[in-house]
């Protein structure tokens, strides 16, 4: 078996959403060798940050939150559909995520590869980021998709964001039907598919809209 992990690094300067809501990432060490005779640290972070699981709170009101987020959901076989390489900025239409998937059929987790992780540090990870259609978002949730997973920051086009007059309508498609989202994923580039087991462990938060998970998937070698 082998075991591939699909999560960034979280560090002190990472790269990070770019919204006053989003905090930076920092780091400090407290406990040191030598003076406390063991290391330990304190961690700032937001519940968005690097490979991260968005729970329905995260955009609808009353929503179930992070803490809520059904065991079982977190692991299992998961289906990839593979739309890399993406041009940037393209939407992707049902149409296309069907070609795509071919004659497979949908799972209750869908990871979809736009082969975009490559940009992880630029802006234009979060500028130019390919997502797909609110026709093919709809229609993958009509399909049984619990769980979503996409190696980009956004499952929306960046340009529809707060205050655009058409706020992230993937977002509210998705968790407003009870989807759980994973972003930011990386090293979906390294999957064979087209089924992979997949773990998916966002941090336990009580009444959280979201949290950094750790992701792994597990091929037969």
């Amino acid at each position: 078996m082998k075991t591939i992990d699909l999560s960034f690094p979280i560090h002190e300067g990472m790269t990070t959403f770019p919204s006053h809501w989003h905090p930076f990432v920092e780091v400090t060490q407290l406990g040191r060798h030598g003076i406390e005779d063991r290391e330990s640290r304190k961690v700032t972070l937001g519940t968005h940050t690097g490979t991260h699981v968005d729970a329905p709170l995260h955009f609808v009101a009353g929503g179930a939150p992070i803490d809520s987020m059904p065991p079982a959901l977190m692991t299992g076989k998961a289906g990839l559909i593979d739309l890399s390489p993406a041009k940037p900025k393209h939407e992707h239409s049902l149409s296309e995520l069907k070609k795509a998937l071919g004659k497979r059929k949908i799972l209750p987790r869908m990871l979809v590869r736009f082969g975009w992780s490559k940009r992880w540090g630029k802006i234009e990870y979060y500028t130019k980021a390919p997502h797909l259609s609110l026709e093919a978002c709809r229609w993958l949730v009509s399909q049984g998709v619990r769980l979503l997973g996409v190696d980009t920051p956004n499952v929306d086009d960046h340009e529809h964001g707060w205050k655009s007059g058409n706020d992230c309508p993937n977002h509210h498609a998705l968790l407003g039907r009870g989807v759980y989202l994973v972003e930011y994923m990386n090293n979906l580039d390294r999957l064979r598919g087209p089924e992979v087991e997949l773990i998916v462990c966002p941090l336990n938060i009580l009444g959280a809209d979201g949290a950094p998970a750790r992701c792994l998937a597990v091929e037969r070698s």
